[in-house]
């Protein structure tokens, strides 16, 4: 009886630290928008945007979720055909895209798209290249495909960039199944995957040599990442990812790292109850920064531009639960100041600095924004 009501103290114990960290809420105050900028819609009238790229001719490239692919040149809005399959299911559908940091002379497109191909019934992510000629997508190649496919809706990630050495990152959420995903490195999901631009894997990923292992992943213990940016003072990769409730965090990807899901989370079950009773573990990393309470972050973006020399330096982060885009100040890496911009504009599903210099902001159901300062 005794050991019974020890059991049960030390359970109660472990919910309620959980919990408290749960409800703590960000050591860093959120400030308010400043409104020292204006903003205006360029591209209007899109349903579920998700990505954009700009080609080497300065015209845009955009994602919608449903399948459509639009080529947005001199103010107009031009659907592209022959866009490969997608299926739309909960999260996935058609997502990321980037132009090869070559495009102008190799003509190569990357995108990351929900797909039924494969064994088992569902989608998973995929990542295929792909080529524009006359408004048509030509030369399409697979270059990876989660397996196996899975009815649920939820963490297909994804989003893709390119580093200083040409290596293509993408990433694929734990596909909503976290006790068997993110800690495998034999399974697909809850990963960043790095590939040589061809598709082929790069003889130094760190499990090349692992039997069994996907030899694609460089980091494992993802949850759902849907924010990647290249940081061009360190030539790192950094992500952001959804936690549960509580425990969004920000991490630079460090080869052949853990980051913890679901083994340590700042975060707990959206029923209140906790994932885990511990947040740090030795072999695991910590990330940056971590939110409570959640703001579900989807992309994130540098400014390195000079029209902003206020904000030079700073990470933007969307908030689609908030409806709003965060900045954050760094200072040595870590996070000093949190402030509001464009308050209530909507789902925010993405942000990029543009060739041109500008920040350009993806809103759920609007269109895409151009932030100018006053």
């Amino acid at each position: 009886m005794k050991t019974k009501i020890i059991g049960l103290i030390l359970l109660f114990s472990s919910f309620f630290s959980c919990a408290q960290e749960q409800v703590k809420e960000d050591d860093i105050e959120l400030k308010n928008d400043p409104k020292n900028y204006l903003y205006e819609l360029v591209v209007s009238d899109l349903k579920l945007p998700w990505g954009m790229c700009w080609l080497s001719d300065g015209s845009m490239l955009i994602t919608e979720l449903e399948g459509e692919l639009i080529h947005f040149i001199d103010g107009k809005k031009i659907k592209i055909g022959n866009v490969p399959k997608s299926i739309r299911q909960g999260q996935g559908g058609l997502m990321d895209i980037e132009a090869h940091p070559d495009y102008k002379n190799n003509g190569w497109i990357y995108i990351t798209l929900a797909t039924d191909q494969g064994d088992g019934e569902g989608g998973n992510t995929s990542l295929i290249r792909v080529k524009l000629n006359n408004n048509q997508l030509t030369n399409t190649e697979q270059l990876y495909k989660a397996e196996p496919n899975t009815k649920k809706g939820q963490h297909f990630g994804s989003r893709v960039r390119f580093d200083k050495n040409g290596y293509v990152y993408f990433s694929v959420g734990d596909r909503g199944n976290r006790d068997k995903n993110p800690q495998d490195i034999t399974r697909d999901g809850g990963k960043i995957y790095r590939l040589n631009d061809d598709g082929t894997i790069p003889k130094d990923n760190p499990f090349v040599d692992q039997l069994k292992a996907k030899k694609a992943i460089f980091s494992y213990g993802h949850r759902n990442p849907q924010g990647m940016v290249l940081d061009d003072r360190s030539g790192k990769i950094w992500v952001h990812e959804h936690g549960p409730k509580g425990g969004d965090e920000i991490n630079i990807i460090k080869k052949g790292a853990n980051y913890g899901w679901p083994v340590i989370t700042y975060g707990i079950n959206y029923s209140g109850t906790p994932i885990t009773d511990i947040t740090k573990k030795e072999g695991m990393e910590q990330p940056l920064y971590y939110w409570i309470p959640s703001i579900a972050p989807s992309g994130m973006e540098f400014i390195t531009s000079d029209i902003y020399p206020n904000w030079k330096g700073n990470l933007l982060v969307g908030s689609l639960k908030f409806q709003y885009l965060e900045m954050l100040k760094l200072v040595d890496n870590e996070v000093s100041e949190r402030t509001k911009l464009l308050v209530d504009i909507g789902r925010v599903r993405n942000v990029k600095q543009g060739p041109d210099g500008y920040i350009y902001v993806v809103v759920e159901h609007k269109g895409i924004y151009k932030i100018m300062p006053k």
